[in-house]
C-alpha cells in the first residue's frame, strides 16, 4: 500500500474514529508508513509510548493477517481485550483457551476472518497452528514481535522457542504466492546496541529502518540506598512504602520463594499484597493483576514475569527490593511507574559493596551464574549425541533439554536451523570455552553494578548505555539521587 496524501486522510480519519486521537506522536507515523510499505522495523520506544498502535492501525488496514508474537497471557489479553471493545477483528491462541474456543479462532484463520493474530512463540510453533498457517491460502502480511528484549533476555534457555524465529518468514513464504510479503517489526522499550545487533540477526530483518526514541523520562525519579544487613534492608523497603501513602506501586524481587516470604511478612503488617512468580497457576496469575489493576491490592511482590505490558498508568513507585542481573531489566522494570506522566519514585535496595554483612546481592549472582554454567556443560556433552541433521519434534521424546540445548547452540553461531523445526550442526564444539561465556555472561551483569555505584547522573548513564552517547554529552537530570546530593 503506497501511502499517498489521500490514504494518510483516510489513515487519520481511522486513527481518529477508533484510537479517539488526531495527531500521532513521533515515530508512530514513520512506523505506521513502513509497515504499510512491507519494510523491517526495529522500534525502540519508551514504556507507554504507544508502541501498540503502529503495529495495530496497519493491521487494520492492510489485507490479510497481521500476527503478534507476544511473551505472557496476560499482555495478550489485555491488548485483545481492548481492541475487540473497539468492535476490531482479533483473537489470540494460548494453551489455557478452552478447547471449543480455540477450533473457533483457527476456523475463522482458515477462513481469513482476522486481521490479527496474538500468540506467543511456543504456540505459534505448535504443529497445529503452524500447520494451519502455512497453508497458501492464508494471506499473511506481517510478524509483529512485541517486548522483542525477550529474545535477548529469555532466548537462550528460559523460552527457547524465541531462537526459531529466525526461519519463520522464510518458512511461512515457500507455501504462499511467489509475490506474498511478509514485514517484520521487532517492538521493544530498551536495546542497547549489543542487543539490537541480536534482535536483527535472530529474526533475519533485511534493511531493517530503526526507530530510537530516548529511555529518559523526566517524570521518573532514580536512588539508590545501600542495605547493611537484611534487617535493614526490610527498613528501609517499609520507610519508603510509608512515604507513598497508600498509592500503587510494585516491589520486585528475584526468586519466587522471596517473593512469597517478603509478601508473608507485608501482609502480617496489614498491606494489601500478593506474591507474583512464574510458579502460579495462570488463574491465580489473573486474580492478581485484576486486583492490582482495580486497586483492591496497593502493591504487588513480584519477579520479573510481571508488569509486562499492562497498562496501569497511576504507579507511583517502584522497589527493587533485589538488583536486576541486566540493566535493561532495570530499565523496562522502572518504566512501568508514571506511565500518566505524573511524578513516578523508584528505589533499588543493595547490599553492601564488600559482602562482608550481607553476601546476598554476590550469592544471588553466584547462583545465576552457576545454572548458566549448568546449562553450557550439558549442551556440550549432548553436543555429541545429537545428529548432524535433526528433528526438533523427533528428538523431543528421547531427549526432554533437546530445545534448551539446540538454543544454546544457535546463539553459540554451532547451528542453523533450516526451518523452525529441522537444524543442521555446523561445527565442532572443541573450540568453545564455556569460561570465556561465563565471563561474558559476567561483564553483562558488571554493567548493572556500575550504574549502582555511579556517583553522577543516573539518567546520563543510562543514555550512554543505551547508545544515545550524543544526548548523554553533558547531560543533568536534576532530579535523581546523585544530582539531587550535588
Amino acid at each position: 500500500m503506497d501511502c499517498n496524501h489521500q490514504n494518510w486522510i483516510n489513515i487519520y480519519q481511522i486513527f481518529e474514529k477508533i484510537w479517539g486521537y488526531q495527531e500521532f506522536r513521533p515515530p508512530q507515523k514513520e512506523v505506521i508508513n513502513c509497515l504499510l510499505n512491507a519494510e523491517d522495523a526495529l522500534i525502540i520506544m519508551p514504556t507507554g509510548g504507544g508502541k501498540s498502535i503502529c503495529f495495530q492501525l496497519p493491521a487494520l488496514l492492510n489485507k490479510g493477517l497481521t500476527i503478534v508474537i507476544s511473551p505472557l497471557v496476560a499482555l495478550m489479553e489485555n491488548q485483545v481485550n481492548e481492541l475487540k471493545s473497539k468492535q476490531l477483528s482479533v483473537e489470540l491462541l494460548h494453551n489455557e483457551i478452552p478447547r471449543q474456543q480455540r477450533k473457533k479462532t483457527l476456523d475463522k484463520i482458515n477462513k481469513q476472518q482476522i486481521r490479527l493474530l496474538y500468540l506467543s512463540p511456543e504456540t505459534l510453533l505448535s504443529l497445529p497452528v503452524w500447520n494451519l498457517l502455512i497453508k497458501p491460502h492464508i494471506e499473511i502480511n506481517g510478524l509483529i514481535l512485541d517486548e522483542a528484549h525477550c529474545l535477548v533476555q529469555w532466548g537462550e534457555t528460559f523460552r527457547p522457542s524465541y531462537s526459531r524465529l529466525s526461519t519463520v518468514r522464510e518458512a511461512l513464504l515457500k507455501h504462499k504466492p511467489a509475490n506474498q510479503k511478509i514485514a517484520i517489526a521487532a517492538f521493544t522499550a530498551t536495546a542497547d546496541p549489543k542487543s539490537q545487533a541480536i534482535i536483527k540477526s535472530s529474526l533475519q530483518l533485511k534493511n531493517p529502518q530503526i526507530f530510537a526514541i530516548s529511555p529518559y523520562r523526566k517524570n521518573l525519579n532514580l536512588a539508590i540506598k545501600i542495605a547493611w544487613t537484611p534487617r535493614c534492608r526490610r527498613h528501609q523497603l517499609l520507610n519508603f512504602i510509608k512515604q507513598q501513602q497508600k498509592q500503587s506501586g510494585l516491589v520486585y524481587i528475584r526468586s519466587r520463594k522471596d517473593s512469597e516470604n517478603l509478601s508473608q511478612w507485608l501482609q502480617e503488617l496489614n498491606y494489601k499484597v500478593a506474591a507474583y512468580h512464574a510458579g502460579l497457576s495462570p488463574k491465580e496469575r489473573r486474580e492478581i493483576e485484576d486486583k492490582w489493576l482495580q486497586n483492591k491490592l496497593q502493591f504487588v511482590v513480584c519477579t520479573s514475569a510481571f508488569g509486562l505490558g499492562i497498562n496501569k498508568p497511576d504507579v507511583r513507585w517502584i522497589v527493587h527490593y533485589q538488583v536486576p542481573f541486566l540493566l535493561s531489566e532495570y530499565l523496562q522494570e522502572i518504566g512501568r511507574g508514571g506511565r500518566d506522566g505524573k511524578i513516578a519514585n523508584t528505589l533499588t535496595i543493595i547490599s553492601e559493596p564488600t559482602g562482608w554483612l550481607d553476601p546476598s546481592d554476590q550469592q544471588r549472582n553466584q547462583y545465576f551464574l552457576q545454572q548458566l554454567q549448568k546449562n553450557y556443560q550439558q549442551a556440550k556433552q549432548y553436543f555429541k549425541q545429537i545428529p548432524k541433521q535433526g528433528n526438533m519434534m523427533t528428538l523431543k521424546e528421547e531427549m526432554p533439554k533437546i530445545e534448551i540445548i539446540l538454543s544454546l547452540l544457535y546463539r553459540w553461531h554451532k547451528l542453523r536451523w533450516i526451518d523452525p523445526f529441522n537444524y543442521e550442526l555446523n561445527d565442532n564444539l572443541s573450540d568453545l570455552n564455556i569460561n570465556q561465556r561465563i565471563q561474558k555472561s559476567q561483564q553483562e551483569s558488571q554493567q548493572m553494578k556500575q550504574y549502582l555505584m555511579i556517583r553522577s547522573c543516573r539518567w546520563q548513564y543510562i543514555l550512554k548505555a543505551f547508545g544515545f552517547t550524543k544526548a548523554a554529552k553533558g547531560f543533568k537530570c536534576g532530579h535523581c539521587d546523585n544530582c539531587l546530593k550535588k
